[in-house]
């Protein structure tokens, strides 16, 4: 009995996703990234179900993709034909999402299903490098509008009711997310004001500190070193919110390496 609730463990990622769809294109600047996302699955136990919470939906109450076969939704805008042709048809899980938009519901958390919005970007590029066979059923969750860090917070330890069942909890986002900073042309110019920023989550995330610890400084995360010119907006960051949250645990570090020319990381609990 041991031996199976061990099995039936929730795993949690968090990662940075790239831009858009360039590391699907071929871009130099993802190599890393897309070299980690091919090797990730070896480090985890196949899921049976995936849940992404994505950088790239906001709603006014935690929302849940609802569709038996979520449609593809192309969030961006400016690139080449064959990023419009990209497809991940993987199945939806309905009856998932309405258990958990039940539990946060319980745990005073609005929600909602939404039964037609598709799969965003944040889910499809890195899912297809991962599992690019599509076989597993995979559902969103949005982020909370207002981007509140501890609503974010609470949204993780909202999730904890599936911490015996064997899903995959992404949070989707990156470490790094200045548009206007990054390195398009890999130059590989150093960024000490990034690294300060890299170097405070490893410690908050992976450290020997109290939980309670942890999730403030996560709350107060404004306050780290860089942190507003990592983040100028922090939807890219609040999936780490939820994924610590959930986890309430510290963390292992997985990946700390070049994306678009920035240091981006990747942490596992």
């Amino acid at each position: 009995m041991e031996q199976n609730s061990f099995e039936h463990k929730a795993q949690i990622v968090y990662f940075s996703h790239g831009g858009g769809p360039l590391p699907i294109l071929g871009d130099a600047g993802h190599k890393a990234m897309v070299d980690f996302m091919r090797r990730l699955p070896g480090q985890l136990t196949k899921p049976d179900a995936i849940l992404v919470v994505s950088a790239h939906w906001e709603e006014s109450a935690a929302t849940l993709l609802g569709s038996h076969n979520p449609p593809m939704f192309y969030d961006y805008y400016g690139f080449p034909r064959e990023a419009y042709e990209i497809t991940y048809p993987a199945p939806g899980s309905p009856e998932l999402a309405n258990r958990i938009a039940e539990s946060l519901t319980k745990n005073s958390i609005p929600s909602r299903v939404d039964p037609e919005r598709g799969f965003d970007h944040g889910l499809f590029i890195p899912l297809k490098l991962m599992y690019p066979e599509a076989d597993i059923p995979c559902l969103q969750l949005s982020l909370i509008r207002g981007l509140d860090p501890a609503a974010h917070i609470a949204l993780g330890q909202a999730l904890r009711d599936l911490s015996n069942e064997n899903i995959l909890v992404i949070g989707s986002g990156f470490s790094f997310h200045n548009m206007r900073a990054f390195d398009w042309q890999n130059t590989g110019a150093p960024d000490p004001a990034n690294d300060l920023f890299q170097n405070w989550l490893i410690e908050v995330c992976t450290g020997a500190i109290p939980q309670s610890e942890r999730e403030q400084r996560l709350i107060e995360w404004e306050n780290a070193p860089s942190a507003r010119y990592c983040h100028p907006r922090e939807e890219h960051l609040l999936p780490l919110h939820v994924c610590q949250g959930m986890a309430d645990k510290p963390a292992k570090l997985i990946f700390d390496d070049q994306i678009v020319g920035k240091r981006a990381l990747a942490f596992l609990w």
